[in-house]
């Protein structure tokens, strides 16, 4: 068993055990657990090691681990720090919260996300603390017209129960499956319409993780039916349909495409990443002279190459393919095969010190390009 494997069950059995006596002390040794959900509970614990070793596993392989130890670099940097901090809040609003980076590449592909991503959030929000036992509702003793909301043990607020605010706080979760729904109906809308998501999409990493995001939002809105308008009928079944499909949710939580939640915060490291290499000394592409990207990216680049057994030194001047930039490594391989097809006719080889200029596109393509200002310092046609 290697090492990444040892360190990354520890980090998911440390995890889990931390979680387990939060649910201990929140529920107050027990007393405000429910039985009825523990199969509920066990789900999660479960979800939490296997998306805790997955994380650690991501971060241990070369690539993620140097991005994430220059993005904590990038981000604690002498002088930078209170500018990181007020841009992480902007980036955090933006890009997490108001998922920009998405709705600049579609408005309907933006607002599909948004509805599954803060129904999801908003279920969980809900769930967990009342799975765990850290919240619960009592009627106020002395007056049954109030209800109160009770936090890890301590009383929190009271309301009366025939409110509007009892109103959206008992249905709560009608409001997030309605949000999962809308949400979902839109994107398999697009996996059915977009004939580039339907030429690359799989059935397991992108119509399961809807299915189920379907299937638990609806069997819920089936329970608050049958308490509500049909007299408790057929009640046990559809709360059995309900845990199956949400214990099947958790389980496949780790493995399937929604490890990405938990993988996209991260982003904002690279970010932060980036910004210090605008300011640094940059690389110049040692075939056509130009300045590419930073020279710190390009040292971290042979450094990963180089951890994960890829060798790409080059003879002469260049020394490493990473010195050689983007445009100048298509032309670079359109000349070797042009020069291969010219030998194997039998022509002669041109001499090896012609000037070799930086490739020039005449027409990048009208209606194509970047999106922002990171894409058009990136673009190369």
């Amino acid at each position: 068993m290697s090492r990444e494997v040892i360190r990354s069950a520890a980090w998911g059995l440390g995890t889990t055990a931390t979680l387990a006596v939060l649910i201990l002390l929140g529920s107050r040794n027990l007393a405000h657990f429910d039985a009825a959900l523990v199969a509920y509970t066990f789900s999660i614990l479960f979800a939490t090691f296997g998306l805790t070793y997955r994380y650690a596993m991501w971060l241990s392989r070369p690539p993620t681990a140097m991005y994430w130890r220059r993005g904590w670099q990038a981000f604690f940097r002498r002088g930078w720090r209170l500018r990181n901090a007020r841009f992480w809040l902007s980036r955090m609003s933006l890009d997490v919260v108001a998922n920009r980076f998405i709705f600049k590449r579609d408005r309907l592909r933006g607002l599909t996300h948004m509805l599954i991503m803060w129904g999801c959030i908003l279920a969980v929000a809900i769930t967990f603390p009342l799975v765990f036992g850290w919240l619960h509702f009592r009627p106020v003793a002395g007056d049954l017209s109030l209800y109160e909301a009770v936090v890890f043990g301590f009383p929190a607020f009271r309301f009366p129960h025939d409110s509007a605010a009892a109103f959206f706080l008992f249905h709560g979760l009608v409001w997030a499956s309605f949000l999962v729904i809308a949400g979902v109906m839109l994107a398999v809308r697009r996996r059915l319409r977009d004939e580039g998501a339907a030429a690359v999409q799989r059935f397991v990493e992108d119509f399961l993780p809807l299915f189920l995001l379907f299937a638990v939002s609806l069997t819920g809105l089936m329970l608050t039916a049958s308490y509500t308008w049909m007299k408790g009928y057929g009640f046990t079944f559809i709360a059995i349909l309900h845990a199956a499909t949400v214990i099947a949710t958790f389980l496949w939580l780790p493995f399937g495409k929604f490890f990405h939640i938990f993988q996209r915060p991260a982003q904002l490291g690279v970010g932060f990443y980036k910004d210090v290499g605008r300011s640094e000394e940059k690389a110049h592409c040692r075939r056509c002279g130009h300045a590419f990207t930073s020279k710190m990216h390009v040292l971290d680049l042979i450094s990963v190459e180089k951890e994960l057994g890829y060798r790409y030194e080059l003879e002469g001047e260049a020394e490493h393919y990473q010195w050689i930039c983007p445009p100048c490594r298509r032309a670079s391989f359109a000349m070797a095969q042009g020069l291969a097809w010219q030998v194997h006719r039998g022509g002669a080889s041109p001499p090896s010190d012609q000037p070799i200029p930086m490739p020039i596109h005449v027409n990048p393509g009208v209606g194509e390009g970047p999106l922002g200002d990171e894409d058009a310092e990136n673009f190369h046609p």
